[in-house]
């Protein structure tokens, strides 16, 4: 039978063993050249110690070597220190020649003043000590005499300043105040104008005294020229609210006795009159004593009003609140409210009432009983005032804000008086006469004799006076006496900046804005003068500014002028212009304030 020999399974066969083999010899390179890189390591560790070696026997050959010449470099180093030496002791000896010539020296002057000393107290002890002692007695008199004198200047100084707001206040003045606010940064901008003139951010209006004002007028190649300006107080940059608001606090006493009261802020844009009226605005993560510090007049006088209201709980008062703005010209109700009661600024019309007094119609007003309540009302009023970024200031007013707090007062004793009366007149009705009449009535009418104000004198100081017997003031059980209350308004108002349309850089739309501003603050500046110079008409109606204001401005209102001016040579154009509108504030010569008062009514 024939043996079948399959050849493809033995070549298949002789190739797995090849392959076998061919593997077994690439595992046996890898090896190897494992080894060999084990080897060229081992090599390079070896070579680097024997560097190593060479590298530290050379050092040490190198530090051999100078130890080698080290004597010969000592006896140098010796040689020189010993030469050094000899000069040192050479300068001691020079030095101690000195000192003993000058210690000798000191010993003789010693001497001396040892003898002028003994001669001084020996002659001390005689007359000398007798004159030094007067002496002693003259300059502490003299001292203690300045001490004095110093004392009576300042309380001269307080009586002079009485008597002069009581002098202004008889005259019919207005008061006019001026503040003089620190350089802020916005000062430093240079204008295309004083590009070559002196620098625009330097200081030229300082206030030199409590009041007096000095201006510096700068120009290239002239010398300084200075203007002064006198007002009734005047506040330096480092002046503080509470320092202003000092001097403005009495006018609210006045508020509380019966007079009507107003406070203006007047001056050009960015000259601080919104900071001076109502504060700073950006102090909400400040502590409240930092708030309180930088509060402006309104806040404070809202606070000291309801302050001096509750020192005297007996008298009832009621306050009412009220915000116009003035604004193009044009009177808007801050307060008023739509449909849905949303706060909208509603536009009212002034009128002149049968007594001559101006009055906005359907004025809304909303009754507050603290200082807070009326801060909340004048913030939420602030958001909707009109406001445009310019130039000079990042949020310039556009309006004239007019806050009023209207006070309404009444006395009891009034009440008392009545009270009186009934008892007096039924005490009368009991008596043995049974007349109406008794000896302490006047019968005659004190009206044909008397003022209106010695009658009210009369009236309160008598039971009984009367014209006749059915108007006797000792009422029947059938008559009441009832008793109107008085009114007296506190108006504080925020005037918009005048500004050069070049400076601020308005244009478009804004010019229309400006020119409003500008002519009604030009209508104030000519009311002031037409009543200054006493012309028989006084133009109120020509701004709707003027027309509201028309009572504080000329009639009987105690009226607080407060100018704001920049302290820089920038701005030294409308510094000088609202100095001067102070000035012509003061030459006014108004109606003495009146007085409100209480009326018995006899029903």
């Amino acid at each position: 039978m024939p043996l079948f020999i399959n050849r493809d399974q033995i070549f298949a066969h002789q190739v797995h063993l090849l392959e076998h083999k061919l593997r077994s010899k690439e595992e046996r390179i890898l090896e190897l050249e494992t080894e060999n890189a084990i080897l060229h390591l081992r090599l390079a560790e070896c070579l680097g110690k024997l560097r190593h070696d060479h590298e530290e026997e050379t050092k040490a050959a190198d530090e051999l070597q100078p130890q080698r010449n080290t004597p010969k470099i000592t006896q140098a180093a010796l040689v020189k220190l010993l030469s050094d030496v000899q000069v040192v002791k050479q300068d001691l000896s020079e030095v101690f020649a000195i000192y003993v010539s000058f210690a000798t020296e000191l010993e003789e002057q010693s001497k001396q003043l040892l003898e002028k000393v003994q001669q001084a107290s020996s002659c001390f002890n005689g007359p000398c000590r007798e004159e030094a002692k007067n002496l002693h007695c003259r300059v502490g008199a003299l001292e203690r005499s300045l001490e004095e004198e110093r004392e009576r200047c300042s309380a001269e100084k307080l009586k002079r300043k009485e008597l002069h707001n009581t002098l202004v206040e008889l005259r019919g003045n207005i008061r006019v105040h001026c503040r003089v606010r620190p350089v802020l940064p916005f000062d430093h901008v240079q204008s295309s104008a004083s590009g070559s003139g002196p620098a625009s951010s330097e200081e030229v209006v300082h206030a030199v005294s409590d009041d007096t004002v000095m201006v510096s007028c700068l120009k290239t190649g002239m010398p300084v020229h200075s203007k002064t300006f006198e007002f009734e107080r005047v506040y330096g940059p480092e002046d503080s609210q509470d320092t202003v608001f000092k001097e403005v606090k009495s006018l609210l006493t006045s508020l509380l006795d019966g007079y009507n009261v107003c406070i203006m802020a007047y001056g050009q844009t960015g000259s601080g009159k919104t900071h001076t009226m109502v504060g700073s605005q950006q102090l909400e993560e400040s502590s409240r004593m930092q708030q309180e510090a930088q509060q402006g007049i309104i806040p404070k006088a809202a606070a000291e009003l309801f302050r001096l209201i509750s020192e005297k709980p007996a008298e009832d008062h009621t306050v009412e609140m009220s915000v116009i703005e003035v604004y193009n010209n044009e009177v808007f109700d801050m307060l008023a409210t739509d449909e849905q009661g949303t706060s909208v600024s509603r536009r009212r019309d002034v009128l002149t009432t049968s007594s001559g007094t101006s009055q906005v119609t359907a004025l809304t007003s909303e009754p507050v009983g603290s200082a807070s309540e009326v801060m909340q009302i004048v913030s939420r009023v602030q958001k909707r005032r009109a406001h445009c970024p310019t130039l000079i200031h990042t949020s310039s007013s556009r309006s004239h804000l007019v806050v009023t707090l209207a006070v309404s007062s009444k006395s009891p004793s009034a009440l008392a008086l009545a009270r009186r009366l009934q008892s007096a007149k039924k005490d009368m009705q009991r008596s043995a006469h049974r007349q109406w009449w008794s000896p302490r009535c006047r019968r005659a009418n004190p009206a044909a004799h008397h003022s209106p104000d010695e009658l009210s004198l009369s009236a309160a100081s008598s039971p009984c006076a009367s014209p006749s017997p059915s108007h006797s003031p000792c009422p029947s059980p059938n008559h009441s006496i009832s008793q109107a209350p008085f009114t007296t308004k506190l108006q504080l108002v925020d005037l918009a900046g005048s500004e050069c349309v070049g400076m601020s850089g308005i244009s478009g739309a804004a010019l229309w804005e400006v020119s409003c501003i500008n002519r009604s603050l030009s209508s104030l500046s000519d009311v002031l003068g037409a009543l200054a110079e006493h012309r028989p008409h006084v133009p109120y109606r020509n701004s709707k500014l003027t027309h509201l204001l028309q009572d504080a401005i000329g009639g009987d209102a105690k009226l607080l002028v407060m100018l704001c001016v920049s302290p820089t040579q920038r701005f030294i154009t409308e510094s000088l212009q609202s100095l001067g509108f102070g000035t012509r504030a003061r030459q006014v010569q108004k109606e003495q304030p009146r007085r409100k008062s209480n009326t018995l009514k006899v029903k």
